[in-house]
């Protein structure tokens, strides 16, 4: 059986740790698009990611999980359709030191949607020990408001079982999803 390869979307405001998280998961060397911050007033970081950021897992099996990581800026936008294209979910990361934690929430679900409507994503929350304002709650309810059912959860993205937990409950949500559709779709080949 050949080998297989699934698509994972890291998204989220700049800074809230797309590029750490895949570094720390990744067993190669990961692409990085950084370049110098120009928008300081935003996030004091140095530099920010333009294109994107790869790398890679390889599952048991053989199969690869590819982890695409989005610029967060705005004016980078368009790649996030463009990388969008394809996934199979979507980690949706948040940092709550940001003056709107929550609008930044709903730009991104918003964003992707379609991937986040087929229960194909997670929020990790970042920084809630030194930020605990807004809480996991207030989350909770702007997704009730967008209509979404997602799980949300604090995380530390430099800490890679923390990004594995991440991805653990996203697949679970895939497999969760995929089994429910199997019986649907087989009462449709039958009619």
């Amino acid at each position: 059986m050949q080998a297989r390869e699934y698509k994972i979307l890291f998204t989220g405001s700049m800074g809230a740790g797309k590029t750490t998280a895949i570094n720390v998961i990744s067993e190669i060397d990961p692409i990085q698009t950084d370049v110098g911050n120009t928008d300081l007033a935003s996030h004091a970081k140095q530099t920010t990611t333009a294109a994107l950021d790869y790398g890679q897992v390889t599952l048991s099996g053989g199969n690869v999980l590819r982890l695409y990581g989005t610029p967060g800026q705005a004016r980078f936008d368009f790649m996030w359709e463009i990388l969008g294209t394809g996934a199979l979910g979507v980690v949706v990361l948040i940092d709550n030191t940001r003056q709107d934690p929550l609008t930044d929430l709903r730009e991104y679900m918003l964003a992707f949607r379609e991937t986040v409507q087929s229960s194909r994503a997670v929020v990790g929350i970042g920084r809630t020990h030194s930020h605990p304002q807004p809480t996991i709650d207030e989350f909770h309810t702007v997704l009730a408001e967008l209509g979404l059912n997602v799980p949300i959860l604090s995380v530390d993205v430099r800490r890679r079982e923390d990004v594995l937990l991440l991805l653990d409950v996203l697949f679970n949500q895939i497999e969760t999803t995929e089994s429910m559709q199997a019986p649907e779709l087989q009462k449709e080949a039958c009619s």
